[in-house]
């Protein structure tokens, strides 16, 4: 009813969290909301809150595959927007995560970059090999745009070193199957004894 007059401004935003009705909608994982909003002409939808996250940053961050399909179909979406807070795109937390779905949704847009990682260097293939999301290591892994020896600037590791210390066997297993994984790329310690000390046989 509200968004039939024309003087209710859609774009609206609160002062708190400087989110528009957008925002929330995305965030919340209402479809059927997101999609009435985005049918007037005026709407932003890429109008981001006080710290730059995007109503599609909101709704990859909080698993809500629908609402990202919805989003991504726009091509006024930029689906590499990166918050203020955490410094991260939707395709990261989405790979944290282990939300398969949205991360093969998002890979579909050409203008995603699958590599881009957070300020720690950390790509969505270092974090979902260190939380052992091997769905999303297989969908990483068959791209030939994805680096499997990045370093993180914090402890200098690698996903395989990563996925060797939390014991994942299926991403260590899925890791060595690219040719140009290197098992020994570390400057602190190799996959092998962070294995051994974790007891992961």
């Amino acid at each position: 009813m509200l968004l039939e007059r024309g003087d209710v401004n859609p774009n609206i935003v609160d002062p708190a969290y400087g989110r528009t009705p957008l925002c929330w909608a995305a965030e919340s994982g209402h479809g059927g909301v997101v999609r009435m909003l985005l049918q007037r002409s005026e709407i932003d939808p890429d109008k981001a809150d006080k710290w730059n996250r995007t109503p599609l940053w909101l709704a990859a961050d909080n698993g809500h595959e629908g609402v990202v399909r919805t989003l991504l179909e726009r091509d006024d979406v930029n689906p590499d927007a990166v918050d203020t807070e955490y410094r991260r795109t939707p395709l990261l937390w989405a790979a944290e995560n282990g939300n398969e779905e949205i991360v093969m949704a998002l890979l579909e847009r050409n203008d995603v970059t699958p590599d881009k990682p957070d300020p720690w260097s950390r790509t969505p293939l270092w974090l979902a090999a260190e939380n052992g999301h091997e769905g999303v290591v297989r969908i990483l892994l068959e791209r030939g745009d994805v680096n499997p020896n990045t370093l993180d600037t914090i402890y200098g590791q690698t996903p395989l070193r990563c996925a060797a210390k939390n014991g994942h066997d299926g991403v260590v297993q899925m890791l060595q199957e690219r040719s140009d994984a290197n098992p020994d790329t570390e400057y602190r310690s190799t996959p092998l004894p962070c294995a051994a000390r974790g007891e992961h046989l």
